[in-house]
C-alpha cells in the first residue's frame, strides 16, 4: 500500500470511527477519497497540513428544537439541522431538506457533497446542508407556514447573505421558502433578499431557478454523450423522480430531441412509450400535488408499475440514458444490471449520491458514460448563487440569459472534470476528475487561509 493510501486509509477510520452510524456520511467521504491517491502523492503538502482530516469535520454542527401546532391545536415537536460545513471559498451555500428521513449524518453527508459541487461551479460560496426531520407530506398550508416560522426562529441567528445562505431541497420548494423568508425578514428587521434562494421571481427569485437542476443534469449529460459520439437526439431516456429536477429534465430532454418514456415516485413507476407528456405530469405534481398513478388515468398510452422502480422499464425497451433524479441510493447494482442489460449508455445524477457504490463499479466496468451528482447536478446551486449576484446588484435577468448563463457553468464543469481526469490518468472518469478538481480548489484555499 502507497503512503498516500495508507494516509487516506488512517483517515477514513478515524471518520467511521468518529461519526458513528453515519453511513451515508461514510459513503461519500469514501467515494472522494478513492480519487485522491495519486494526488496526494504529488502533492504532500495537502498531507502535511491534515486537509483530509480538517475536509471531514464541519466547521460547524447546529441541531435545535422546532416546536409547532396542527391545525387542531396539538403541540408537535421536530428537530432541526445546519451544518456549515466549509467556507474556505466564500459563505455557507446548500439546501434545506424537509423529509422524516433526515438525520445529522444525511445533513453532513450533503454538505460533505455540497463543498465539492459548490466548488466545481467556480463560483464563490462554501458548501453547506440543513433540513429537518419533518414531513410536508399531507400537511396544510397553515400547518407549513407554522412549522417553517418555527424552524426559521431558530435559525435564522445562523443565517446571513455573507454567512449562510440556504436554498430549497427535497420538501421545501416555492411555498416553503416564501414563509421562511418572510419569518427571516420579520424577525431581521430587514429585506435581505440574499439570505435565501429559491424565491418567488416577483420578489427576488431568479428566473429558471426551479428548472436549473434538471436544465443543469441535462446539459452536462449531454456534454457527456457528444464527447462520446451524439448528443440526446434519438436517444430512449429513463428519469426517476417526478419534482422540480425530474420534470425539468424530462423537458430538456424532449427539447434536445430525446425521448424520456419513464419517471416515478414512491408509490411506483410510469411507463409512457409514446413520451412522458410533461405538462400533464407538471399538473399533476406541481398544482395538485397528486401522486404518479393519476398520470395513467389521464394517458391511455402510459401504464403504472405498482411499487416498482423505474429502472425496471429497460427490461421491457432499449434504453440509452438514465438519469436518477429522486434520492440517495435509489439506483443499486441490480438496477444497474437491469440498465446495462438494457443497453443503456450514460448515467447521470440528478440527485445527490442517489447511485450505490456498487452500481457505480458496475456501470463503469459495463463501459457505461457516469455522470457524479457533484458535477451532473450542480446547475442547482449554480443559479442559486446567480440569484444572489442579482440580489446584490438589485437587478434582475432575462430567462434566456440565465439559462446561457447556467449552460456555460455546466460546460465548463464538464471540461474541467474531463481534463482533471485525464491529467490523473483517468481519460473519461468523471468521478475522478470532479473529486479531484473540486478538493484541489478548496484544499488550495484552505492552505492559503492557514489552520483555522
Amino acid at each position: 500500500m502507497s503512503p498516500s493510501r495508507q494516509r487516506i486509509e488512517e483517515v477514513f477510520k478515524q471518520v467511521t470511527s468518529r461519526n458513528p452510524g453515519e453511513l451515508e456520511f461514510h459513503q461519500a467521504v469514501r467515494e472522494v477519497f478513492d480519487s485522491l491517491p495519486q494526488l496526494l502523492t504529488r502533492h504532500p503538502e495537502y498531507v502535511d497540513a491534515s486537509i483530509l482530516e480538517r475536509l471531514c469535520e464541519p466547521e460547524r454542527q447546529i441541531i435545535f428544537r422546532v416546536p409547532w401546532t396542527e391545525d387542531n391545536g396539538t403541540v408537535r415537536i421536530n428537530r432541526g439541522f445546519r451544518v456549515q460545513y466549509n467556507s474556505a471559498l466564500g459563505p455557507y451555500k446548500g439546501g434545506l431538506r424537509f423529509h422524516p428521513d433526515v438525520l445529522l449524518g444525511t445533513v453532513k453527508f450533503l454538505g460533505f457533497e455540497q463543498v465539492f459541487k459548490n466548488a466545481l461551479t467556480g463560483l464563490p460560496i462554501g458548501g453547506g446542508k440543513g433540513g429537518s426531520d419533518f414531513d410536508p407530506k399531507g400537511r396544510t398550508d397553515a400547518e407549513i407556514m407554522r412549522f417553517c416560522q418555527s424552524f426559521m426562529t431558530e435559525a435564522y441567528r445562523h443565517l446571513g447573505d455573507r454567512l449562510d445562505v440556504p436554498a430549497g431541497d427535497i420538501g421545501v420548494g416555492r411555498r416553503e421558502i416564501g414563509y421562511l423568508f418572510g419569518q427571516y425578514k420579520r424577525i431581521a428587521n430587514r429585506y435581505e433578499a440574499g439570505v435565501i434562494t429559491g424565491k418567488g421571481v416577483t420578489w427576488g427569485g431568479s428566473l429558471l431557478r426551479t428548472e436549473a437542476t434538471g436544465y443543469g443534469t441535462v446539459f452536462f449529460t449531454e456534454h457527456m454523450l457528444r464527447a462520446a459520439g451524439r448528443g440526446f437526439d434519438g436517444r430512449t431516456v429513463l428519469v426517476s423522480g417526478s419534482g422540480n429536477v425530474a420534470i425539468y429534465a424530462i423537458e430538456k430532454v424532449h427539447e434536445l430531441g430525446g425521448t424520456v418514456v419513464g419517471a416515478s415516485d414512491s408509490s411506483g413507476s410510469i411507463y409512457d412509450p409514446d413520451g412522458i407528456d410533461v405538462a400533464l405530469l407538471r399538473e399533476i405534481k406541481e398544482q395538485r400535488r397528486g401522486r404518479i398513478i393519476e398520470y395513467v388515468d389521464r394517458r391511455p398510452s402510459a401504464q403504472f408499475l405498482d411499487g416498482r422502480n423505474v429502472w425496471s422499464v429497460a427490461e421491457r425497451i432499449p434504453v440509452d440514458v438514465a438519469l436518477p433524479c429522486a434520492t440517495q441510493n435509489e439506483l443499486d447494482e441490480n438496477d444497474a444490471a437491469t440498465l446495462i442489460s438494457g443497453g443503456v449508455k450514460a448515467v447521470a445524477e440528478g440527485a445527490n449520491m442517489p447511485t450505490t457504490p456498487t452500481a457505480i463499479d458496475a456501470l463503469e466496468q459495463a463501459g457505461v458514460h457516469f455522470g457524479p451528482g457533484k458535477a451532473a447536478n450542480a446547475g442547482g446551486v449554480a443559479t442559486s448563487a446567480l440569484e444572489m449576484q442579482q440580489n446584490a446588484s438589485r437587478d434582475t435577468w432575462s430567462s434566456e440569459y440565465t439559462e446561457q448563463r447556467l449552460a456555460d457553468i455546466m460546460e465548463k464543469i464538464h471540461t474541467r472534470c474531463a481534463e482533471t481526469a485525464e491529467e490523473y490518468g483517468a481519460p473519461g472518469d468523471y468521478v475522478a476528475g470532479a473529486n479531484i478538481s473540486g478538493f484541489v480548489q478548496v484544499a488550495d484555499a484552505m492552505l492559503a487561509q492557514g489552520v483555522i
